[in-house]
């Protein structure tokens, strides 16, 4: 099917999008025509401010908006406690069960060596200069319940253990080969009740 160059360019451009095949990408280019112009502008205009005023917290790794983000500025949290997360959609799943009241840090991937992958290619050497310059008296590592995760809860596990912090692992309620930012806040909450120290 021929389309005119912009809806060919529209379609292509949500194809980028992760889960989005031909026929969803055409879809939703049809419908952007049928949206009032005032509101396509303010789409466009909020993909732009979120790549544009979004940066990555110069002491966690979270996405934020100020830096540092509002986690780590908050007085009320237990700066004792560090949780070790993936990615920053998974400091969002671990808010949404309200369980966990300490701060994060944020890798930004897993070590993944099939994929060259190594730890200085993630946000390992900003844990471990954290971890020399704060008080932390546990280390929870959150990682995805995957070969990636695993290896690199392992890595940082072995790293950490001659400093003397607590190093545990959440539980695994969570479904092997799964996400963290999947998971139900039930499910999230009895896997950090759960862990145990490595």
């Amino acid at each position: 099917m021929h389309y005119p160059e912009p809806i060919s360019k529209l379609i292509d451009s949500f194809m980028k999008l992760p889960g989005i095949g031909p026929k969803t990408a055409s879809r939703l280019a049809f419908f952007v025509l049928t949206m009032e112009e005032d509101t396509v502008l303010t789409f466009a205009k909020s993909l732009v401010d979120a790549k544009r005023d979004l940066s990555y917290c110069s002491v966690c790794g979270h996405i934020t908006d100020v830096d540092p983000c509002h986690i780590c500025q908050d007085p009320q949290r237990d700066h004792t406690t560090i949780c070790v997360v993936q990615d920053t959609k998974d400091v969002i799943a671990m808010e949404k069960m309200r369980d966990y009241h300490g701060l994060y840090h944020v890798l930004q991937g897993a070590i993944s060596p099939m994929d060259g992958i190594g730890p200085e290619d993630i946000n390992v050497p900003t844990l471990i200069k954290r971890l020399q310059s704060t008080e932390v008296e546990e280390l929870i590592l959150a990682t995805n319940p995957t070969i990636e995760g695993e290896a690199t809860a392992m890595y940082i596990s072995r790293l950490v253990k001659p400093s003397g912090i607590k190093t545990t692992r959440i539980a695994h309620g969570l479904p092997v080969g799964g996400d963290l930012e999947y998971a139900d806040e039930v499910t999230l909450s009895k896997a950090i009740e759960g862990r145990r120290e490595l």
